[in-house]
């Protein structure tokens, strides 16, 4: 049977939703050990992790920040793991490359599912600003592939059992780089953008006014997103920018209010589920690749929208 191991990506003590769409996934290649980094989880953590497919859960505890110790600690509880699956986040993506060159995997990162064929992981992602759909096959006798967020649905198991929970021995290496400070930074309200199942983002056509971009993301449960010149006008703070250089997002629904459409924009939303967007210009690049599009302006359209969601509500 194949053995498989899961990096738990967590908000504090709470397990991050991404990490629950990756069990899912993993239970359906082999047998599925969890992997908390620094510290103890909670039983009702550990019950979470059970419930979604975890037949054990390896604690390292030792808390470790610089990533080549991240990866150490990680290669030290996934040893016998034949296939590792971690969410596609920028650390993560740093860690399992180091890992990968340490031990000889084959390495996927920004998938957007996995499945064993002929005994080798065979990964499915888009490529080139999500201009192509691709199928990566493994051919290494181990895998690690980073998931993206939002591409598997998470579904508890019906008879899950409560997992054992073991400790793993790690003495973090020396390293030529060292974590020499760390700042908390105030988490914005709301679901972290890379995570979340809607966004609604904002550009240049807001003018700074992002009120309305607030209220459909809030009536919709979703993040907020923007544009990089929205950012680079600051209108709004670097963390919500959407584009290649900002944060990947593959949301079930990605609304674009007062977005051209520009091909860095573009790379960073165009594996969404389902794309809405709104321009004065209907020339824009956005209306491309959109499932519906609405020429007029945000300060029109969002108001009615928000009014009749609000009705079928009521």
């Amino acid at each position: 049977m194949t053995r498989v191991a899961v990096l738990v990506e967590r908000h504090g003590e709470a397990v991050a939703a991404p990490t629950l769409e990756t069990l899912t996934l993993a239970r359906s290649l082999g047998d599925v050990a969890a992997v908390w980094l620094g510290g103890e989880p909670s039983s009702a953590a550990v019950a979470q992790l059970g419930a979604h497919g975890a037949a054990e859960v390896r604690v390292v505890e030792p808390q470790v920040r610089a990533a080549a110790a991240a990866a150490a600690a990680l290669g030290a509880a996934t040893a016998d793991a034949d296939v590792l699956l971690v969410t596609s986040t920028f650390v993560n993506k740093e860690i399992v490359t180091r890992l990968a060159l340490a031990t000889g995997a084959g390495v996927v990162v920004d998938a957007a599912g996995a499945a064993l064929v002929d005994g080798h992981v065979e990964t499915e992602q888009t490529v080139f600003a999500a201009t192509w759909n691709v199928r990566t096959r493994i051919t290494t006798e181990r895998a690690i592939v980073a998931l993206r967020p939002n591409t598997t649905q998470a579904v508890a198991m019906p008879d899950a059992v409560v997992p054992s929970v073991v400790t793993v021995a790690f003495e973090p290496p020396t390293t030529r780089e060292a974590v020499v400070a760390v700042e908390a930074v105030e988490a914005s309200d709301g679901v972290p953008l890379a995570e979340a199942s809607v966004v609604v983002s904002g550009g240049r056509g807001t003018g700074g006014d992002y009120a309305l971009i607030h209220e459909l993301a809030e009536l919709l449960g979703g993040a907020v997103g923007a544009s990089r010149d929205a950012t680079d006008e600051g209108w709004i703070s670097h963390e919500h920018m959407v584009g290649q250089t900002g944060t990947t997002v593959t949301p079930r629904l990605y609304v674009a209010a007062g977005i051209s459409g520009a091909v860095h924009h573009r790379g960073g939303m165009q594996a969404s589920g389902t794309i809405v967007a709104v321009n004065l210009d209907p020339d824009a690049p956005i209306f491309e690749i959109s499932d519906f599009g609405v020429v007029g302006s945000l300060f029109d359209v969002l108001p009615q929208a928000i009014a009749r969601m609000r009705e079928a509500r009521a």
